[in-house]
């Protein structure tokens, strides 16, 4: 009981969504006779679903967690190509497979997510030497509400509530997380991540690698909207942005609402060409999108890389000078932070940021 006890306690007092899929599979080991535990999400990009196991934990030791930001969309299995996974997932319901006779070794699949209207999708795997028992499901089944209260809970907390986008709180999570990727290399890396993930109150290291990158884009002339066309029309305009950010960055990079008209986007990418062709396809798109009632509405973006012993808000000074200097030449463009410096574009010291960062 006192173990038991343990462990909700660790699922309980996580601020950070992303982490739970992990304590309930550390939970889920360390509580049951069971071998191995995968839990996957569904991602999902220009219309393609693909599998990412994000955290996977062995009995005999061993653990490995995947931060969806550096994944590789289409090296991961698409959802139809593992079928039991895939069924369990549509019908929203458990599925067991005995794979060596009735008796025997057998995986069951629990539908991670039980609400069909929710657009989140995954399932728990277990892998175990026999049937699991009514008790044992029984015990699965507790944990798992547990997981589903806390899930709920901070996606309400982390959201804006207008575009349903992260807010800016949750960046601070997401951006400190990433710090430990740096850590190692390998299995080493996702243990000393599991350790950070059960231990509360742990020391975070800023320390960030070099392939994050955090832009930000500004509606242009948003406030002539609003005098214009009124609260409720500028209202709508900013939930068109935030659908049109969704369905032109990838899935898995984070997209936030700081207010007003200011959004950020959080990613891993290789080089600084592709970010700038992402933020180029978000400004193409804006432009090209009719919006109701007011018609043609631009915005701007910049991006900067983020770098070792780094802060969200100074992060997101540097981005938002690059927005700055696109509203002042022209509007409608986006500008990456370390091009401009390169082009000696910024002869003043730095100034702080327009974002709120409090």
């Amino acid at each position: 009981m006192a173990k038991l006890i343990e462990h909700l306690i660790k699922l309980t007092d996580h601020r950070d969504r992303d982490l739970l899929e992990l304590t309930l599979a550390k939970a889920l080991i360390d509580l049951l006779p069971i071998d191995r535990v995968v839990i996957a999400r569904v991602l999902s990009e220009e219309g393609s679903k693909r599998w990412l196991e994000v955290a996977t934990m062995d009995a005999r030791g061993g653990g490995k967690v995947v931060d969806p930001l550096r994944v590789e969309f289409q090296e991961l299995s698409p959802i139809e190509e593992l079928k039991d996974r895939f069924n369990c997932v549509r019908e929203r319901q458990r599925v067991v497979v005995a794979w060596a006779g009735e008796e025997g070794p057998r995986i069951t699949y629990i539908p991670l997510f039980l609400d069909s209207r929710n657009d989140d999708d995954g399932v728990i795997e277990i892998h175990s030497g026999t049937i699991l028992t009514g008790e044992q499901l029984q015990a699965i089944g507790e944990l798992h509400r547990v997981f589903l209260n806390m899930y709920n809970l901070l996606a309400y907390s982390d959201r804006d509530p207008l575009t349903g986008l992260l807010n800016r709180k949750s960046l601070d999570d997401t951006f400190y997380r990433a710090v430990l990727e740096e850590l190692d290399e390998g299995q080493s890396t996702h243990l000393k991540l599991l350790e950070a993930a059960v231990t509360p109150g742990q020391e975070r290291r800023h320390r960030v690698p070099p392939n994050y990158w955090l832009g930000t884009v500004t509606v242009d002339d948003f406030g002539k909207i609003g005098d214009q066309h009124g609260h409720l029309i500028a209202e709508e305009v900013l939930l068109l942005v935030a659908r049109i950010m969704n369905n032109t960055f990838r899935t898995y990079d984070r997209i936030y609402r700081f207010g007003g008209e200011q959004f950020a986007v959080l990613m891993h990418c290789p080089d600084e060409t592709l970010v700038l062709a992402a933020f180029e396809r978000f400004r193409v798109n804006m432009e090209k999108f009719n919006f109701p009632q007011v018609g043609r509405v631009t915005a701007c973006g910049g991006f900067t890389r983020i770098s070792p012993d780094d802060s969200p808000s100074a992060a997101l000074e540097r981005a938002e000078r690059a927005v700055d200097f696109a509203q002042n030449h022209g509007k409608n463009k986006v500008f990456s932070h370390i091009d401009l410096v390169r082009k000696g574009c910024f002869g003043d010291a730095p100034r702080v940021g327009a974002v709120d960062v409090f």
